[in-house]
């Protein structure tokens, strides 16, 4: 018992600020913006580290079933949280752009962040790393269409009419994801795994990697235990980063940026780390598959509570937004058309997402 207290060291300390910051929740919003920002700091920290263990435990369910099953657990994870944290912190702010603007930044977060910094490390220690091409093109055909229909042509849709549109777009994106979904896991499984050829390794070397699993029951226990943790911290974050940033000329994509970092960091740590084995298609399958989960199951479920609470978002892009999505999709289009990676292709992802920075500091 004390060793399971030791390894879930994480999520003790986010039980204790969870119980810390309901109690000082009304103290903190009393004492104005400087108070609301540190406490917003201290629980973003606190979600990362939630978010962590929650990363940790999805791959170790990941490694008992094993691929395609295990990265779809880890992405569903991400988009899970990054769910919770939106559906709380719609009802406490007026912003109609929260959802579409997180949306956004999650794909270029974890295609122009992820994979792109990932192909760069990874290959300047080893130069091409192969992939399956077949996970790459299906992953990008879908996250165009999937953007293109729920985040482009909302804005040629007549405001009276956003109810019905938003009814259609629950229902395709559900459609699409079981699709794919029954795909991955049946009939196109294959597309998705890469058999890379093994280094001879010691015993130790291989215990090392895969270090005494827990218990699928320990794990899927602690993965649930996480997520509801980084509900309740996120219930109060909402209040605290809306008082923090409340006139300060901040722009309003930054609460969208947090949200997106907050559920895939630990999606960064898990792609690093791959790359740097040189296993590009555990990249690959995270980085496109969890923009495409990001898309397609946090479109109908948000959509489907403004529809519940009555309450109207915007989910078209803008103009510039819609730019930068169509200029990463077509360079990832490119780069992945030949099953392999390298340094160069990953510093155009980066330099795509250094000017997706850019573009929100200057609030475009």
């Amino acid at each position: 018992m004390f060793a399971l207290l030791k390894q879930e060291k994480n999520l003790l300390i986010a039980l204790v600020v969870t119980v810390l910051a309901y109690f000082v929740e009304h103290t903190v919003l009393a004492g104005g913006r400087g108070p609301a920002l540190i406490a917003t700091l201290v629980l973003i920290v606190t979600i990362v580290l939630a978010s962590l263990r929650v990363a940790h435990h999805a791959e170790q369910l990941a490694h008992h079933v094993g691929e395609p099953y295990g990265t779809m657990i880890l992405t569903l994870s991400a988009v899970f949280v990054e769910v919770v944290i939106l559906a709380i912190m719609m009802t406490h702010t007026t912003s109609p752009t929260l959802v579409r603007d997180t949306i956004y930044s999650a794909v270029m977060l974890d295609i122009n962040g992820i994979l792109g910094i990932a192909a760069i490390i990874g290959g300047l220690k080893h130069g091409e790393q192969p992939y399956n091409v077949d996970s790459g093109n299906t992953y990008i055909v879908m996250i165009l269409t999937a953007m293109g229909v729920s985040m482009v042509v909302p804005e040629f849709v007549p405001i009276r009419h956003w109810q019905a549109y938003s009814i259609f777009s629950i229902v395709l994106m559900a459609v699409l994801y079981g699709m794919f979904l029954r795909l991955q896991t049946g009939q196109h499984s294959h597309f998705f795994r890469y058999k890379y050829a093994e280094a001879r390794r010691t015993p130790a070397a291989v215990g090392h990697e895969h270090d005494a699993p827990a218990p699928v029951g320990v794990s899927a226990g602690c993965l649930a235990a996480g997520i509801i943790l980084i509900g309740l911290l996120a219930e109060v974050m909402s209040k605290t980063l809306e008082m923090g940033i409340e006139g300060s000329g901040v722009p309003p994509i930054v609460a969208a940026l947090l949200v997106a970092a907050i559920s895939a960091s630990p999606e960064v740590l898990t792609a690093m780390r791959a790359s740097l084995r040189n296993r590009m298609q555990p990249v690959v399958n995270i980085a496109l598959g969890a923009s495409l989960s990001t898309v397609i199951l946090t479109v109908p479920v948000i959509e489907a509570l403004a529809l519940f609470t009555d309450r109207q978002i915007e989910m078209a892009m803008t103009p510039a937004q819609t730019v930068m999505a169509t200029l990463t999709l077509l360079v990832a289009a490119i780069n992945l058309h030949d099953g392999e990676t390298n340094a160069i292709e990953g510093l155009t992802h980066f330099v795509l997402f250094a000017a997706f920075l850019m573009l929100a500091v200057l609030g475009v």
